[in-house]
């Protein structure tokens, strides 16, 4: 008994510690995204490459979610419902972003573990704001 009273009293205390410790969340008034444009290159079939363009990214992963917007939209428009992503490269230069994006289109659901539903992403980046094709 003795033991579970000093088990409980130290997550007790844990917890209160845990409770006063600071935590900095990114702020959405720091995030002033402008998206600059998409190109589409169809490489082979099913396989497409998109080329974006935005400043005012926080990291890469805003700039590859601006290349997965513009691959959902497209695999919508092509007739197609799903998509997996191959490749991502990003650079900055200068506060500009550009993302070079590789995904495969198809009208079922790919094999991978990358894949994304075209019309939720879509419905998603409707919802965020993220502009698509």
């Amino acid at each position: 008994m003795r033991l579970f009273h000093n088990v409980a009293l130290g997550l007790a205390l844990l917890g209160g510690v845990a409770a006063c410790a600071s935590v900095e969340e990114p702020t959405q008034a720091s995030h002033d995204p402008s998206y600059m444009g998409i190109e589409t290159r169809l490489l082979d079939g099913d396989l497409v490459a998109f080329l974006v363009e935005m400043s005012g990214a926080r990291t890469n992963e805003d700039v590859a979610e601006y290349a997965k917007c513009a691959a959902a939209q497209y695999a919508l428009i092509r007739g197609y419902g799903f998509a997996r992503h191959v490749r991502t490269n990003v650079a900055n230069e200068g506060g500009v972003w550009r993302g070079d994006a590789v995904y495969t289109i198809s009208p079922a659901l790919p094999r991978g573990l990358r894949t994304i539903d075209a019309e939720v992403v879509v419905q998603n980046c409707a919802e965020t704001g993220i502009p698509t094709v």
